[in-house]
């Protein structure tokens, strides 16, 4: 399995704090330039689509400002996953009509400049240890009243609220895997406040112990777990 590292060049060296609907612009546009019935596929407006990808960013020296992200250096890099190898293929072919081309920001521009595969092996037992590389965002839907409770790795419900997370993605996306014998246990947690679309939103960081079958640990290594996958949340890295 391969996971691809965009690297792109900043006309200055920030970003704004929503950087991140940047970011989904810009692979609203590549798969677009790429092909149109991929697009629509993944980004229909008459529908929500659950997506089998996730992303995350490395922001060097990151200094976080009142309006904006300033960094060391003018640069960042996104690491892009997708539990589909035929959509992932497809994601690199759209990543390349991008290649070199400006891409406006507010106040800013950015210009990918490489595209890199990085093999990721393959999880072959039943117990990891994790890294969040982008936040967890766990999250229960009410439909009745259309509210949303975000949870923290101390709450009661945290784990089995992931949980249903997981299974609400599998079943929307047609994914045979079961999530018995599914946990989570934070080894050294951390809370944090995402702006996301303009809401500040609880979510999780630091490091974790998973537990599943070795096919569903898999599948989250690629797809990323918990909500707002697709908006860069809930991608993690094995570190044991």
């Amino acid at each position: 399995m391969n996971q691809f590292k965009l690297t792109f060049q900043l006309e200055k060296p920030f970003l704004s704090k929503d950087f991140e609907v940047v970011i989904i612009s810009f692979l609203k546009a590549a798969t677009l330039n790429y092909a149109k019935d991929f697009h629509e596929k993944l980004y229909d407006k008459s529908q929500s689509v659950m997506k089998s990808y996730t992303f995350s960013c490395y922001l060097p020296n990151a200094r976080f400002q009142k309006e904006q992200i300033s960094l060391g250096q003018p640069c960042f890099e996104l690491y892009f996953s997708d539990a589909d190898i035929v959509e992932s293929i497809q994601f690199l072919n759209s990543f390349k009509t991008m290649y070199k081309k400006k891409y406006p920001m507010n106040c800013n521009s950015m210009q990918l400049v490489s595209i890199a595969a990085q093999k990721r092996s393959e999880i072959k037992d039943s117990e990891v240890i994790i890294k969040m590389s982008s936040s967890l965002v766990v999250r229960s839907h009410d439909a009745s009243n259309n509210t949303d409770k975000y949870y923290i790795y101390q709450d009661t419900e945290f784990e089995k609220t992931l949980k249903e997370n997981i299974e609400f993605m599998l079943e929307k996306l047609n994914v045979p895997i079961s999530t018995d014998g599914f946990s989570i246990v934070p080894v050294k947690g951390k809370k944090v406040v995402q702006n996301v679309f303009g809401h500040m939103i609880d979510a999780n960081i630091g490091i974790y112990k998973l537990k599943g079958t070795p096919e569903l640990l898999n599948y989250l290594y690629q797809a990323g777990m918990g909500s707002r996958r697709s908006e860069g949340h809930g991608k993690f890295e094995i570190i044991m």
